[in-house]
């Protein structure tokens, strides 16, 4: 009996989802998709699960804590982004699914968050400010316009310039204003503008459209070049709904094209009649003022006189201002003869003779007053001297000698006397003493000390 074998390679479900995973990750390392989002997930891991899907089809797909940390916008179902993705099997289901590393809004959701995103930072930076506008001149002589040469926007304006004031002249620098690159030409025309001489004011913009179409006009580098312009900048970019980047940092926005030429077009009819009603008015003024000098003339010509009769008068006056000039000259002649004389008895009051005789009297008086202190002075400090004079020879001690009484003291070999002697044990025998008495010195030598041989309080002292 034989046993057969089976020689076929059995693998696994989870080694054959394990395999699949290996090859789609290998092929698909890293790749770009668009879709929109459905079936969105948000579980409290942080992680996103949903569907991206487009006409024909749709995929599962996830994105980590880790990445979508990093997303500018928040995702809703129905938006349309952009993924960079990996492609991967979930092999515990079995489920094809792509891994999203980044993700960012695509069409008019992305335009829409570029938009808002460079209004914040220019409106961070200044841009926007009121005190940075420049003022639109009223008429303007030359206006420059910056849009495209074959577009509505052009047409518009000068039919309305036409129509309202043909005198002002107007200059065209062609620019594209939609697709690649038309931001930087209106950059470059709006600089081109700005070296020109004549130009006093600059109007750009274009006709309507959808956002994509306006976007050059949303672009920073046409920011800029409108905040650097030192000519004044009238923003007039698709309709009255329309609002751009270049409307924010634009010393004046415009509705639409139109608008702007009206706003800087004065109306011709308007301006005819304002000259008229003004050319009445000077007229009026002119001829009252002409009647308002015929009165002064008249008026002149009634206070005219004979230039004899005003010679006559004129010497007359001057006959009463000598006479006038004469009576002050002696008024002030008198005046300052009696100052004079008040000065001079006020002088001689003050003389420094007198005050130096009065100082000298009172300088005698003080130093006959300070001699008699000094001699009072001098005899109480006598007297007091010889009080205390009387009082120290009481207290001395040669005085107390005369009573009876000695100093003794230690001699030494050189002669020398040192302490005195108070008590018995200040000496020895063999010591020799010096003993100053009334009128002289004795010397002796100790043969013997006796200390007990006191003489007692109560003794009498001369026994």
């Amino acid at each position: 009996m034989s046993i057969a074998v089976d020689t076929r390679n059995i693998i696994s479900i989870g080694e054959l989802n394990q395999r699949v995973r290996s090859l789609l990750e290998g092929k698909f390392p890293a790749i770009w998709v668009e879709g929109e989002i459905s079936n969105l997930v948000k579980p409290s891991s942080g992680h996103l699960y949903f569907t991206l899907k487009d006409s024909n089809a749709q995929v599962r797909a996830a994105m980590f804590k880790g990445n979508n940390r990093f997303l500018t916008f928040t995702p809703r179902n129905g938006t349309q982004v952009m993924v960079r993705c990996r492609v991967s099997l979930y092999a515990p289901r079995g489920d094809y699914q792509i891994i999203v590393d980044s993700m960012e809004e695509s069409g008019e959701g992305a335009l829409r968050r570029a938009y808002e995103q460079l209004k914040r930072k220019l409106s961070d930076e200044g841009l926007f400010a009121p005190e940075y506008k420049q003022e639109i001149p009223s008429h303007p002589q030359t206006v420059g316009v910056v849009t495209s040469p074959t577009g509505a926007a052009i047409r518009d304006i000068l039919t309305v310039f036409k129509r309202r004031f043909p005198a002002t002249d107007i200059v065209l620098f062609p620019s594209m204003v939609q697709g690649e690159g038309s931001a930087q030409n209106i950059a470059r025309m709006i600089e081109k503008a700005n070296s020109q001489s004549n130009i006093d004011v600059l109007i750009i913009g274009r006709g309507g459209g959808a956002l994509e179409d306006l976007w050059a006009f949303d672009e920073e580098v046409v920011a800029r070049a409108i905040f650097t312009s030192t000519i004044p900048i009238v923003s007039a970019v698709g309709h009255e709904i329309d609002f751009t980047i270049a409307d924010l940092v634009a010393d004046m926005r415009a509705p639409t094209p139109s608008a702007a030429a009206e706003l800087l077009s004065p109306d011709q009819h308007k301006l005819l009649s304002n000259v008229n009603s003004l050319k009445q008015s000077l007229l009026h003024l002119i001829q009252a003022n002409i009647l308002n000098k015929q009165a002064y003339l008249r008026h002149i010509q009634k206070r005219l006189k004979h230039p004899g009769q005003t010679i006559q008068e004129q010497t007359q006056r001057l006959d009463m201002l000598e006479t006038r000039l004469k009576n002050a000259i002696r008024f002030q002649l008198s005046d300052q003869k009696s100052t004079l004389e008040n000065c001079t008895t006020r002088l001689h009051l003050n003389s420094p003779q007198l005050q130096f005789e009065q100082q000298l009297e009172n300088i005698q008086q003080y130093r006959q007053r300070l001699e008699r202190s000094m001699e009072h002075f001098l005899r109480l400090r006598q007297q007091s001297l010889q009080g205390n004079g009387r009082r120290l020879g009481a207290l001395s001690p040669l005085a107390t000698l005369t009573r009876g009484y000695s100093i003794t003291s230690k001699k030494t070999g050189q002669g020398k006397k040192l302490n005195l002697i108070r008590r018995f044990d200040d000496v020895k025998i063999g010591d020799t003493l010096c003993s100053e008495v009334h009128q002289g010195t004795i010397y002796s030598t100790v043969t013997e000390i006796n200390p007990d041989n006191l003489i007692k309080p109560d003794e009498d002292i001369r026994k």
